[in-house]
Order: structure tokens, then sequence, then C-alpha cells
């Protein structure tokens, strides 16, 4: 497997693919780079070099107990791309990985970069705070760790069942393949990793990081995620970003990278090429 080490010592698995201008994938709680097959295989017809990698804790790379927080997230991606020698790079996150990819971006300059999408993404700030009083109640995050500590698989199966691609909606025909595959791609990574993971998602406040940014990033977000609530997530985030464009899906769920790929793909490469 394609590994690099991090400054800390932890092995990072990552896939890269082709060659032209680099697309870096970066995923959501508690998955894999398994999770951008989808993208990885679309971008990679169409002549990109697609590179995706498991967080530190997740998937194939090192079930380490430290490090599991933003600032370790925007380094390890940092060394990826310092590693592979990426530039002009299109950086591309879902849910926690959105998060990552803009604080990567403001801790570590956008000299490599050339433009971002940020889909389903939890900042601005997912957690309710004085100054987000639309956010998530801390007991809501509190009752996600309790899950992970107790019964890790049974909450991977209930999740994607239910509101993580929609299938708990009217008319809405789950899939088995998808809630499977979700639920491999957790319980191969690590409940450490896992754990101290929703803290990271939902406490990290995104702010100041998104006001740095100048380089043109396209937000993505469904007015059904039930996961990462559209109100309190896309509309401000964008509105902090210097150049930031917004896309609402009618509909779409928060696994919309999966469920509704060929529009995403679609919606994607436009502003890449555009």
């Amino acid at each position: 497997m394609a590994t690099i080490t991090s400054k800390d010592g932890i092995d990072i698995y990552y896939k890269d693919w082709g060659s032209g201008q680099p697309i870096v994938f970066s995923h959501g709680w508690p998955l894999s780079a398994d999770d951008w097959d989808p993208q990885l295989l679309f971008f990679l017809s169409k002549g990109f070099r697609v590179i995706a990698h498991d967080r530190r804790g997740h998937g194939r790379s090192s079930q380490t107990a430290d490090g599991h927080d933003m600032d370790h997230y925007a380094d390890d991606l940092a060394a990826l791309t310092a590693h592979l020698d990426l530039n002009d790079a299109v950086h591309i996150g879902h849910s926690t990985g959105g998060g990552e990819v803009v604080h990567y971006l403001a801790r570590h300059g956008e000299s490599r970069a050339a433009k971002a999408v940020l889909i389903g993404a939890v900042p601005p700030i997912m957690v309710k705070t004085e100054s987000n009083p639309g956010g998530l109640p801390k007991q809501v995050f509190d009752g996600l760790q309790v899950q992970v500590a107790t019964n890790r698989a049974q909450f991977y199966r209930d999740l994607p069942s239910g509101p993580f691609y929609g299938f708990n909606r009217p008319g809405v025909a789950a899939q088995e393949g998808l809630i499977q595959n979700w639920w491999r791609q957790g319980m191969m990574g690590g409940a450490k990793a896992h754990y101290d993971g929703i803290v990271a998602f939902s406490q990290t406040d995104f702010t100041d990081d998104l006001k740095k940014l100048t380089l043109p990033v396209l937000v993505q977000h469904g007015d059904d995620d039930q996961v990462v609530p559209y109100e309190d997530s896309a509309p401000l985030t964008a509105k902090l970003l210097q150049n930031g464009t917004l896309k609402t899906y009618q509909g779409f769920p928060h696994g919309m990278i999966t469920t509704q790929a060929e529009t995403i793909n679609a919606d994607i490469l436009a502003f890449i090429t555009g």
C-alpha cells in the first residue's frame, strides 16, 4: 500500500491514480478514501490525477490514540501534498473533510491550490454556542460519542440505514450495498479516532479560516441534510468566503456524493473547468 509518514510518525494511506491536474479528496467521518470511489473513477476518466487518503485513525492509516484534531488533520494533508509535490490542486472535502480542507488551506496557505469544493461540510461550526445559536446542542454530539464507545458496530449500521443517505424519507428505497459498504469503512477505522473525531468536527470553529481563503470555493449542500443541517452551515460558509459560490440541492441528503453522484460530479467538473 502507498503510505506517507507524518511528522509524528503516523502512517497515512493514500490512493494516487492518473496524471494531469490533481484533485485531492478528503473524506467524511468515520469513513475512508473508498467513500470517494464514484468521484475518483469519474474524474480519472476526465483526465485528472485523483488522490484520496485515509485520515489518521481511519481506514488503512495508523490507528493512533493521539492527534485526532483539525490541526493534525490539516498537517497530514499538507504532508501528503508536499510528498507528492502537488501544485494547482483542487481540494474537495465532504463533511468532516470539508473542515479539513478549509483548515489546511488557512493553516498552510493556498500556494499549491487552485480551487476548493466543500460538500455537506461542517464549517463554520456545528455545535450551538452564543455566537452560533442555530447550531446543534452539545448533547447531540455527546450522544454520538456514547454510541461509538458502547456499540459502534450497531451505530454504524443504523446511521447509513437512515439519515446519512436519506433512506428514512418516504419513498426513498434503502440500498443495502451502500449501507454495508458504509459499515465496512467505519469498522476499518479505530474507535479512539472516531470518538475524538466527533469533537473535532463538531466543536472546531472555522470562521476565521473561511475568512482567510481567497481562492474560488464551491459550496455544495443538500437542503435535506439530516447530519449537517443546511441552514447553519452552507449559507453561512458562503457568506464568510471571499470568493465562494453556494449551490443548494433540493431534497438531497448528506451522502449525496454517492446517491446523487452524477449530479454532484457534473457540477464539480463545471466549476473546475469554468
